[in-house]
């Protein structure tokens, strides 16, 4: 698993039926400047920081057979800003 931020939207206008409905995403992993296309049933959004799985995982999550996507968003990233550690 990686993670990376969502930094647009993928529009396709045809794609093949075996892809199931859902978004795609455009994501800068955060492990440099690599930028995939990855498939998201979430609803996330531009800016979220995501969690993406990728290869023959990403594949094997869909009940029917697995579609033609080598990348997909599993997790929105939680971000605080602040340690929930008091001070003493």
């Amino acid at each position: 698993m990686v993670t990376g931020r969502v930094t647009g939207n993928v529009w396709a206008s045809r794609r093949l039926g075996e892809v199931p409905a859902g978004a795609l995403l455009e994501i800068t992993l955060d492990r440099g400047d690599e930028r995939i296309v990855a498939f998201d049933v979430l609803g996330c959004g531009i800016g979220e920081r995501v969690l993406v799985t990728r290869g023959s995982v990403a594949a094997s999550w869909f009940a029917n057979g697995a579609p033609p996507i080598d990348a997909l968003v599993i997790g929105s990233v939680d971000e605080t800003g602040e340690s929930n550690e008091s001070e003493e």
